[in-house]
Formats: structure tokens, C-alpha cells, sequence
């Protein structure tokens, strides 16, 4: 299979706006990348409790899941460039209060900095995202998204190893500044863009003007269409074992290893590689898609498969490996579901769909990385037998999706193609193909 390069490149070249996006996402993501690792050398520094290293990841990920319902209405009632530009500037400043953390005793700015940082990133995400598809048409739409995780992973496998060397060499505080100073570079991109929005009517606006109707409303629609709840629960589902998974890496870096940040940085470059080439090639093998609900299914099956043979292994070079075949499938998985969204919600849900979707993704993780913390924190299992554990559970969530999800979405296309179909024999015939067409 070629891979033809030029659709992505014109899609940069020709369309400024996505570009900027695009120049926006990689910067800030480089930056977050660069200075996860110098958070986890901190913790490690000042403890050496699984529980508190895990409990930054779930801190994290609860605090997008807090902001993520109000988020979501934020980003469809105002300005979503504007809401960018505002959350860039803010994680800037937040990210240097990182340099205040010195001891053990200060060791809990990293909980609260880290909420705060979060509270803006859930507001910035949903933004982007939905953004998308109004700074790109409809044929771009999936090169772009493909564009945008094959970046993503690009930036997460240098920044991941940059970060490693750079912790260990530069030190913490020189890698706080770095991530400071990407989210204003950031900042600088967007505002040079030019993103239209479809605003809510007058009487949309009047209708929610609280908050919690707005929310409301989000949640009620996205249960009305079944069609979008199904790419909504995607990512949730896949990350409710990933999400513990790629947690356990750091525990594997150090304790298997022997390696460190150093072998964390490995093991986080070749999950970038995956995220990456995977796409593009899902994308090829399920061409179509009305098969991408279906797909959603195997992509967890084989992603939990790979994460299995990763628990019986001691090489670094084979446990990569895997590692960049498991995460290629959760690339997949990411950019369908997301397309998926694009395109089925309208401009003036967009973001409530999106933050609803982070809800339950964030929500899913800090349940998986909780879980598997406390299994390690308190001896119950050993970790490759707990990796072993949540592989197998991923298997079985991809077999479940596979029997009762994809069949959902095969009997919804079916009696529409019906419907359809019905509507056409009762069109006179002169009439049909302009129908049709």
C-alpha cells in the first residue's frame, strides 16, 4: 500500500486557516508533551508512591471531566477563537507555577496547577476540534483529522524523548519554561486565523441562557440520535484499559527496565509512532465508512492483544514494538470516532458533543488508571500481570462492541437505506434522478 503524501501537504499549503490550526495544536501539544515527564521526575523525586504518580494522571483526567459539561456550552454560545487564544495565554502563566514545587511539602501545587491547567484545556480542546471541520470542506475533512493525530503523534514521540533527555539533563525548571513558552507561540497562531462559526439564533441563545439548560440540552440530544452516541462512547471505551496500560509504562520504565525517564521516553516515542501510522492505515483498510462503527470493535481487540504480549516480555526493542503496533489501532479508533463526530453533529452541538465526549473519556481513564494504581500500591497483583489483566479486559470490551454496538449501527443504516429507498417509489419516475442527484 503507498501512502501519497501530496493531499496532506496541499491541505497545509492551501488552506492557511487549518494550517494555523494545525501550527497551534503542534506547538501547545509539543509543549504539554516536553513537560509531562519533568511533572512525573518531580513526583518521583519527592515520593516514591505508585499511588501519588498515578494520582496525577487521575487528577488530570477528573478535572477535565469536572469542567467538561460547562465547557461544552462555553464553546457553542461564544466565540471559539476567541476561547482559544484566552485558554493559551492562561496555561502559560499556570505552567510556570511548576518551578514553585521544591520539596515534598510543596509537592502539592503539582495537584492544584495541574486542575487549573486542566479546567482551560477542557475548554481549548472542544474548541479546536470542533473547529475543524468549519476551517476545512468536506472532502478535507478526513486528511485533515488524519493530519492533525499523525502531528499529534509526531510531536508526542519527540517531545516524550526530548522531554526524557531534557529532565534528566536540563532539569525540571528549564522544561516548565520550554511548555510556558510554547503556549504562547500557540496563542500567536490562532489569533492569525480566521475561524467561522454557525452562532445560535437568537431565541437558541434566550432558550439557554443557563448553563445548566444548555448542558441539558447537549446530553438530551446527543441520546436522541443514536447515531452519535456511538462514536461519542468510542474513545471511553477503548481508554477505560488503555488508559491503565499506557499508566503502567512508567511503572515498567523503572521497575523492568531499569531505564527511567530515559526508557519512559522509548516506550512513549513508539506509542506516537502507532498513533500516527495507524490512521492511515485504518483508513485504507476500512475504506468505508459506514464499516468505521464496526472497526471501532477490532481496533480494541487487537490493541488489547498486543498489550498481552507486552506483559510477557523483558527487551526493550520488542517491547516498543508492540507498544507502537497496540497504539497504532488506538490511533484509528481516535481519528474515526472523531470524523464520525464531525460530521454527524451539527456546528451549534458541536462543542457540547465533543466536551460530553471528553467527559466520559476523562471519567474512563481516571477509573482505569485509579484502579490499577491502587492493584500496585497495595501488592495485589505484580505489574505484568496486572498489564496482563486489563488487556484481556480490553479484548472482551471489543468483543462486546462488536456484538451489540456494531449491530446497532448496521440496523440504523439498513432502515434508513430503506426509508430512502421508499421515498424514491413514490417519486414519479421523470422525476427520480433529479431526486437522487
Amino acid at each position: 500500500m503507498n501512502f501519497n503524501i501530496k493531499p496532506y501537504l496541499d491541505l497545509i499549503r492551501h488552506n492557511h486557516d487549518y494550517r494555523r490550526l494545525w501550527l497551534a495544536q503542534i506547538v501547545s501539544n509539543f509543549g504539554d508533551w516536553f513537560g509531562i515527564l519533568a511533572i512525573y521526575a518531580l513526583i518521583q523525586q519527592y515520593s516514591d508512591s505508585e499511588l501519588l504518580l498515578g494520582l496525577i494522571i487521575v487528577v488530570k483526567m477528573l478535572s477535565l471531566a469536572f469542567f467538561s459539561p460547562i465547557a461544552g456550552y462555553i464553546t457553542d454560545r461564544f466565540n471559539r477563537r476567541s476561547l482559544m487564544l484566552i485558554c493559551d495565554l492562561a496555561r502559560g502563566v499556570v505552567v510556570l507555577g511548576f518551578l514553585l514545587i521544591v520539596s515534598y511539602e510543596t509537592l502539592w501545587l503539582a495537584y492544584v496547577l495541574m486542575a487549573v491547567q486542566m479546567m482551560f484545556s477542557a475548554i481549548f480542546e472542544p474548541a479546536k476540534t470542533s473547529s475543524i471541520p468549519n476551517v476545512t470542506t468536506s472532502d478535507e475533512l478526513v486528511n485533515a483529522n488524519i493530519l492533525s493525530a499523525a502531528s499529534w503523534s509526531i510531536v508526542f514521540t519527540s517531545g516524550m524523548a526530548l522531554g526524557g533527555f531534557a529532565t534528566a539533563w536540563l532539569g525540571t525548571d528549564m522544561v516548565f519554561i520550554i511548555n510556558g513558552l510554547s503556549y504562547g507561540l500557540s496563542a500567536i497562531f490562532i489569533y492569525r486565523a480566521v475561524i467561522p462559526q454557525t452562532k445560535m439564533s437568537k431565541r437558541e441563545k434566550h432558550r439557554t441562557r443557563n448553563p445548566l439548560t444548555g448542558i441539558f440540552e447537549g446530553f438530551q440530544f446527543i441520546k436522541d440520535h443514536p447515531e452519535v452516541l456511538r462514536p461519542t462512547m468510542a474513545k471511553a471505551m477503548f481508554t477505560s484499559c488503555i488508559g491503565a496500560l499506557v499508566y503502567m509504562l512508567i511503572i515498567v520504565a523503572e521497575e523492568i527496565l531499569l531505564m527511567g525517564s530515559i526508557g519512559l521516553g522509548i516506550l512513549y516515542a513508539s506509542r506516537g509512532i502507532g498513533t500516527g501510522i495507524g490512521p492511515v492505515l485504518g483508513r485504507r483498510i476500512f475504506n468505508k465508512e459506514s464499516d468505521w462503527i464496526k472497526a471501532l470493535g477490532f481496533f480494541m481487540i487487537f490493541s488489547g492483544v498486543m498489550y498481552a504480549f507486552v506483559s510477557q516480555v523483558d527487551a526493550l526493542i520488542l517491547m516498543s514494538l508492540l507498544v507502537l503496533i497496540a497504539h497504532m489501532a488506538s490511533g484509528s479508533n481516535w481519528v474515526m470516532s472523531t470524523v464520525l463526530l464531525q460530521r454527524r453533529a451539527p456546528d451549534t452541538f458541536r462543542g457540547r458533543v465533543f466536551s460530553t465526549e471528553w467527559l466520559l473519556f476523562t471519567l474512563a481513564q481516571s477509573v482505569s488508571v485509579t484502579v490499577a494504581s491502587l492493584i500496585l500500591e497495595f501488592e495485589i497483583l505484580p505489574v505484568r500481570d496486572t498489564i496482563f489483566v486489563f488487556s484481556i479486559a480490553l479484548i472482551l470490551i471489543g468483543i462486546f462492541w462488536l456484538m451489540k454496538i456494531a449491530p446497532q449501527e448496521k440496523a440504523d443504516n439498513d432502515k434508513a437505506r430503506e426509508n430512502k429507498q421508499k421515498e424514491i417509489d413514490h417519486i414519479p419516475a421523470e422525476h427520480r434522478k433529479t431526486f437522487i442527484g
